[in-house]
């Protein structure tokens, strides 16, 4: 069952290969949606200052009924915050928050603030500034794993050239008609483990024809076959819902898409509109307005 199925990560620490994402869980509804997914087997859930819900979802870990240790919680620095305090400042409010002792995973959550989100400004000096907040949170023992989202292949290597720990993880937006085939490649040579955000492309693809009848093929719900994608590539996948049918139906994903059908997947045209969601940068590739 791929809820019990895990990665090694360059530190030697496992991850699991399938999580929980919250990104639009609303706080006071976080601590169910968590303790939910627990119950279902979930181990690895996914948080984010920005997100506004870590207080909600610290407590459904400490309620869920599962030991601490068995768990693999991951939040993410805000993108605006790019100095040395504000990020170590930030990892102690997020604890805090959280009512948590250490966090299995903390990274960068952007290259840049969302307002400049893949401008000419590209905060080299700021990220590595950053990062070394992240270096000594997991030197104290605040973080087992560290590394970074959304960076392109020149900010990877900004902060390879100068690290004292290498990122672990990269935390792209991931999914059928939106892969960055090369980025992939470069995190896999690098051993970065990807992590895929969005892996359902935030609802798009079950708009998608050619997904819905490859998925149709397998017997599957365009969801599963979405989230098999991601694992075949070799990411972890961190599908975001608080339904627990939606939960328990992203978790039926032993199937296998053969070599030829992951290619046609892979080729398949990106996709450029995102609909309601095309405002945000991780989306529009473009600044906020």
């Amino acid at each position: 069952m791929i809820l019990n199925e895990t990665y090694t990560l360059e530190n030697g620490l496992s991850i699991p290969k399938l999580g929980l994402g919250t990104w639009f869980i609303d706080d006071d509804q976080a601590a169910e949606a968590v303790r939910t997914a627990v119950k279902l087997g979930y181990l690895l859930i996914d948080t984010a200052q920005a997100y506004g819900n870590e207080r909600g979802v610290g407590e459904g870990v400490r309620t869920c009924g599962v030991p601490r240790e068995e768990l693999f919680v991951a939040s993410k620095v805000a993108a605006e915050l790019k100095t040395y305090d504000e990020a170590k400042k930030s990892i102690d409010e997020t604890l805090e928050k959280m009512g948590l002792d250490y966090l299995d995973q903390m990274i960068i959550h952007s290259p840049q603030p969302w307002r400049e989100f893949r401008a000419e400004k590209r905060y080299f000096q700021e990220n590595r500034a950053v990062w070394r907040a992240l270096e000594d949170a997991q030197a104290a023992g605040k973080v087992r794993v560290i590394g970074v989202s959304n960076f392109l292949r020149d900010d990877l290597e900004n902060l390879l050239t100068g690290c004292r720990v290498r990122p672990a993880v990269n935390q792209l937006l991931l999914h059928i008609a939106g892969t960055d085939l090369p980025l992939l490649d470069y995190c896999t040579r690098q051993d970065i483990r990807v992590e895929a955000y969005s892996p359902i492309a935030h609802g798009e693809a079950l708009k998608n024809p050619a997904i819905t009848a490859m998925a149709e093929k397998y017997g599957v719900s365009v969801p599963q076959l979405c989230i098999r994608y991601v694992l075949q590539l070799g990411a972890v996948a961190l599908p975001k819902t608080a339904d627990p049918g939606h939960m328990r139906s992203n978790a039926a994903v032993d199937f296998a898409i053969s070599p030829e059908d992951m290619e046609t997947l892979r080729s398949m045209e990106h996709l450029t509109d995102y609909g309601d969601y095309n405002g945000f940068p991780v989306f529009s590739g473009k600044p906020l307005a």
